[in-house]
């Protein structure tokens, strides 16, 4: 019998979701699979309870196959939502979720995941908050994240967004979410479903004592092979398959088996996301005995002690697609992204260089700018963890002071100019008692730049406002 999860009311998922990503790849020389073969093919997986189907609107023509699935019970269908880096408005995405609806040929989403390619540029912020205007018409039954780290994805909840899930890798080469994510599980009705458990398949049998491959065969393989180079090489892989193969021996079950159970059993994880080439393979018999064993505390701490042997992969949940080094298949986000729109709005300004508007009716209103650029010199304005009319990070003073940074961010960006060009920060505070979360949140951001800073107790105007912060950059001589 296969677990399910109540990942919100009315959304029951099977523990192990069948990922469809690899409809991309087996169509990448431009050919689309048959929608009712392709179909047809979800037929054994759906019988055998793994009924809860992960796609994305780029994964080739997997929301065609699943909507064309003709069968009772009907599967649960988790799609993503990935759009171009930019501004977003409420027709892009209602035309996103209409174009999801006539493919699935369905009325309501059963969970729109969405992923933000940065968290300088708030758009991501207006598309969410367009989504839930789709929630609340009944288009969308739940909203999920995809690839969001443990920082934004607390902004988020603590600023109300209803979302209930957040998609990451997960796996005994990643332990990222083990960093944060987990905590905000227990804090909040939140879970995590974890993709690249099997780190391309890497994670197996197959693979334990051959020598390294020279030629990768699929997609996959080449991204998470950038994986198991940033986490020690071939070698290190060899020391944790080997501990996994210790414990799948006492079980009578396989690597993969072990590699799943051991993220199943880690806390806030709802699900695991394993991949499925429909009509090429299937390995369903081996994945319902994930079901007939559990990991023992001994089984645990032998894969843990191979895994701390492996160097950590950098930054936390989602950075692979945001900062170097890129963990895609491509090593770079070539075939993700164009490039980068500034933030916000930038102009001339009448007495040389440029400035930078956000467009609040508080610029107009006190005259001023959220940054000015002038040669290599940026004054980026006291900046507060507002968006619209939109306090983000609720009352929590990290995530306040998280946003402002990723504001900071923004207006630099919008200018040519880098976090790391920063030289000055002034913080100001509500209340004293509020300089060690704030502090933690501007070290976690400058810790690697250390600018000069000035902590200042001067509260700033509104009382939803409990922390202000400028900054002052210099840019690079060319």
């Amino acid at each position: 019998m296969v677990d399910r999860y109540q990942l919100a009311p009315g959304l029951d998922i099977s523990r192990v979701v069948t990922g469809l990503w690899q409809i991309a790849d087996l169509e990448r020389d431009g050919s689309t699979l048959d929608p009712a073969a392709a179909a047809a093919d979800m037929r054994p997986y759906v019988d055998a309870g793994f009924s809860t189907f992960d796609m994305a609107d780029h994964y080739g023509s997997a929301e065609i196959i699943v909507g064309a699935y003709d069968g009772d019970p009907a599967p649960e269908a988790l799609t993503k939502w990935v759009p171009k880096p930019g501004p977003i408005d409420r027709a892009a995405v209602r035309a996103a979720v209409q174009l999801a609806l006539d493919r699935l040929q369905t009325d309501a989403l059963d969970l729109l995941q969405f992923h933000s390619w940065n968290y300088w540029d708030p758009s991501y912020l207006d598309g969410l908050a367009y989504l839930q205007e789709l929630v609340d018409e009944g288009l969308i039954r739940h909203i999920g994240m995809t690839n969001t780290d443990a920082v934004h994805m607390r902004m988020l909840l603590q600023s109300g967004m209803p979302v209930v899930s957040n998609q990451v890798c997960y796996s005994m080469l990643d332990q990222r979410p083990k960093h944060g994510l987990a905590q905000l599980c227990g804090e909040h009705d939140m879970a995590l479903l974890g993709y690249g458990t099997l780190a391309g398949g890497f994670l197996s049998d197959r693979w334990l004592d051959v020598a390294e491959p020279a030629d990768l065969e699929t997609w996959s393989q080449m991204k998470y092979k950038r994986f198991i180079d940033a986490t020690g090489g071939w070698d290190g892989l060899q020391r944790v398959l080997r501990a996994a193969r210790a414990v799948a021996d006492r079980h009578e079950v396989t690597i993969a088996n072990v590699a799943c159970r051991y993220v199943l059993e880690q806390p806030g994880v709802a699900a695991i996301i394993v991949g499925a080439r429909l009509g090429r393979s299937e390995h369903l018999a081996d994945t319902q005995r994930l079901f007939e064993f559990a990991l023992s505390t001994a089984d645990h701490e032998e894969l843990e002690a191979a895994i701390a042997t492996l160097d950590a992969i950098p930054g936390d949940s989602g950075d692979e697609y945001r900062r170097a080094p890129f963990l895609t298949a491509s090593g770079d986000l070539s075939d993700h992204v164009d490039g980068f729109p500034p933030a916000y709005a930038v102009q001339p300004r009448a007495a040389g260089g440029d400035q930078v508007l956000s467009g609040t009716i508080w610029e107009e209103l006190a005259g001023f700018s959220r940054a000015v650029r002038r040669d290599r010199h940026v004054w980026v304005s006291g900046t507060t963890a507002t968006h619209g009319a939109r306090v983000i990070g609720g009352t929590d003073l990290e995530s306040q002071t998280h946003f402002i940074i990723d504001k900071i961010e923004g207006a630099l960006q919008s200018v040519g100019s880098r976090l790391e060009d920063v030289v000055r920060t002034r913080v100001y505070l509500r209340d004293s008692d509020d300089w060690e979360a704030i502090s933690r949140a501007h070290g976690a951001r400058f810790g690697a730049i250390q600018p000069a800073n000035t902590l200042v107790v001067a509260p700033p105007i509104g009382d939803e406002y409990l922390v202000e912060i400028d900054a002052e950059a210099l840019l690079p001589q060319d």
